[in-house]
This record gives C-alpha cells, structure tokens and sequence, in this order.
C-alpha cells in the first residue's frame, strides 16, 4: 500500500526521477493542495542541476541522449584444434615413408602403442594414421593385435604400371599438344630436385619428389580429380614388393629414374608426340620392374 501510494503521488515525475528517489519520498497526504503543490515543485526544483542540464537519462529535446555502449561478453578462446591434425598427419608422413624405406616389412605386424613409443606420441595418432593407411590398401587391420603391412607380388606392381599408364599418357599427350613451351620450363627446378634426390640414395625422399613432379606435369591439365587419382596409383607404385627389403632400389637406379624426367621435359618442350608416349612407357615399365 505505501508502494501505491508513492506511485501515485508521483504519477506526473520523470521516469528516470522516480526511478532514483520515487522510494523515500512523502506522497504528501493529509496537506493541503498549496502546500503539496509547494513541496512537489521545491523536490523537482531539487533534483534538476543549476547548470540548466537534464536529469541524468532523461531525454530533451535541446541535446541528444547518452549513447549506451553496449558491453561484449567476453568470450573464452578455444583451444587449438589443428595440434592432433598436424600429428596425425605427420605420423601418416612417417609411416608412409617408412613403407617406401622397407623399414615396415610386408607381412609384418606393428601395433600403434609400439609404433607410438618409436615416434615419441601416443597411440591415438598412430592408430589413426593406420587407419588411413588401410583405406589406402597399404596395411590391413589384424583385431587385437594392430596392422599388417600388405604383402604384394610383381603381378600387382605391373597392373598399376598399366592403370597409371593408361591415364597419364593421354594426358600428356595432349598437354604436348597445347602447353607453351615457357610453362614446361617453370617445371625445369623439379626435374632437377628429382635428380638431386635420387643422387642422395635414400629411396622415400626420392619417392617424394618423384610424385611431386608427376603432380606438377598433370595439374597442368587442370582436372584436380585427375590429379587425385593418379598421385593415388603412384604412391601405391612406390610401396616394396615381398621380400624386395630396403635395398631394392639402388642409388643407380633412383638416379637413371630421375634423369628420365629431365628427357620427358626435354620432348614436351619439343612436342615430339612419339618421344613423349615412349618416355612414359619405359618410365612406368622400369618403375615396375624395379619395385
């Protein structure tokens, strides 16, 4: 009822007036309507500033309103969610490299805490890096035990020759056909780094390199899916036969694979169609037979 009776009283005060001191003042009942009517004034009088400014929030038509800023929560960071990404993917790096190396034996069976111990990370990266590598057709699982390196004869080497063959020629045939000679010339430093790596011996940075200069030559043509496909069937080239081990390419072989690359530049730049289809041809065969 007090509540009321203040609301009341004050009916006609500003809102910003009554929502600072509407609480302790008298409503004024019981006093005459000159006395009141005073007393009203004088408690308006009282809160207005003698400057002749407004009452604080209150809105005139003589000065625009306080702009109210607008607080922003202060949202918590996140936490980097590229870290196990990055791990995984350079556990997958290692292994694949490892397979070209023969460091992982076909036949052989590694489980992802062991592998883990070897990498320094734990085992999650490793088993999903593994996991990868199956859908790849590079190891298989073995339940409650961990992955089998797949074990593959001469047979499927040559039928992805053949596959890779099938799909790369065309293509260079045609890009023989359509390419300036200037951009051939742009992939001159990859040709050369080829060589470069093969000199080195060490067959996964051959490896390496080697697709990155078939991936140079097909982007070319401007079908990523291509691309796609191709690094795919060359990457599953490169992995070693049963019983091929480590050694299986030496470094003159690695070399005379590489310089091959050099002479297919030379015959895109020349557009010598035949020269092109048989440098291809020989380039995949020898792979195959090496592997």
């Amino acid at each position: 009822m007090r509540q009321g009776a203040q609301g009341s009283a004050e009916a006609g005060a500003p809102w910003a007036a009554v929502g600072r001191t509407g609480a302790g003042v008298p409503s004024g009942r019981g006093q005459g309507p000159g006395r009141g009517q005073e007393q009203g004034q004088a408690r308006a009088q009282a809160r207005v500033p003698q400057q002749g400014g407004a009452v604080r929030g209150e809105h005139t038509h003589s000065e625009p309103p306080v702009p109210v800023v607008p607080v922003v929560p202060v949202v918590p960071r996140a936490r980097p969610v590229v870290q196990r990404a990055s791990v995984r993917g350079q556990i997958l790096d290692a292994l694949r490299a490892a397979l070209v190396a023969g460091d992982l034996r076909p036949g052989e069976v590694y489980s992802a805490p062991v592998l883990g111990e070897r990498f320094g990370v734990s085992a999650t990266p490793v088993r999903e890096a593994m996991q990868q590598l199956a859908l790849e057709g590079a190891v298989e699982v073995v339940p409650n035990r961990g992955f089998r390196v797949v074990e593959r004869g001469v047979r499927e080497l040559a039928e992805l020759a053949e596959v890779r063959a099938l799909i790369e020629v065309p293509v260079m045939l045609r890009l023989a056909r359509t390419v300036p000679a200037e951009r051939w010339a742009e992939l001159r430093p990859l040709a050369e780094a080829t060589v470069r790596a093969a000199s080195s011996g060490c067959r996964a940075t051959y490896a390496e390199s080697d697709r990155g200069f078939h991936r140079a030559v097909l982007s070319l043509s401007g079908n990523e899916q291509l691309v796609q496909i191709a690094e795919d069937l060359h990457r599953r080239a490169q992995w070693p036969l049963v019983g091929g081990g480590p050694g299986a390419w030496g470094r003159a072989d690695l070399i005379a694979d590489a310089h091959e690359h050099t002479a297919l530049l030379d015959a895109l730049v020349a557009r010598d169609l035949d020269v092109v289809r048989a440098l291809v041809g020989e380039h995949f065969a020898g792979a195959a037979a090496a592997g």
